[in-house]
C-alpha cells in the first residue's frame, strides 16, 4: 500500500502545473469580460469557467480521471446555471459585485453549450498533456 505522503509527493507536480493553467485561464477570463463584447465574447467566457471549474476540480482530485473530471466539472457548471432560475445569484450580486462573475445572474440555456465545449477542450487538453508525460518519463 502507498503512504499518504507519497501519493502527495506524486501529485504536487499535477496541481503546480494545474495551479499555473488556473492562472492563466483567470486571466483570460478576466480580459475577456473587461475588454470583449457580443456573443462570441459571451461563449467564451462561459467556456473558460467551465475549463476553471475543470481545472478546480483537477487540483482537489488529482488522481481522478478525465471522463470523471469533465463530468464533474460539467455538472457544476449546469448546477450553477440552473441556480441562476432561483434569483438568487442576482440579489446576491447587488450587495457584492465579484457573486456575478462567479455565480452570474440570469440563467441562458445557451450558455450549457458552451460549458460543454470548454469541459471536453480540457478534458481533451488534459489527456493528451497526461499521455506525454506518461510517454516522456517511459523513454527516460
Amino acid at each position: 500500500m502507498t503512504s499518504s505522503s507519497s501519493r502527495g509527493s506524486v501529485d504536487r507536480p499535477r496541481r503546480l502545473r494545474l495551479s499555473i493553467v488556473a492562472v492563466v485561464v483567470i486571466a483570460a477570463g478576466l480580459l475577456i469580460h473587461l475588454r470583449g463584447a457580443g456573443a462570441l465574447a459571451d461563449r467564451t467566457g462561459d467556456a473558460l469557467y467551465a475549463v476553471m471549474v475543470y481545472v478546480a476540480l483537477a487540483i482537489v482530485f488529482p488522481r481522478a480521471g478525465v471522463v470523471v473530471l469533465g463530468t464533474g466539472a460539467l455538472t457544476v457548471c449546469a448546477l450553477i446555471e440552473v441556480f441562476q432560475l432561483t434569483g438568487l445569484p442576482a440579489l446576491w450580486a447587488q450587495g457584492f459585485w465579484p457573486v456575478r462573475l462567479v455565480l452570474g445572474v440570469g440563467f441562458d440555456a445557451g450558455d450549457l453549450a458552451a460549458y460543454a465545449v470548454g469541459t471536453g477542450a480540457a478534458a481533451a487538453a488534459d489527456l493528451v498533456l497526461s499521455k506525454d508525460r506518461k510517454e516522456k518519463s517511459r523513454s527516460v
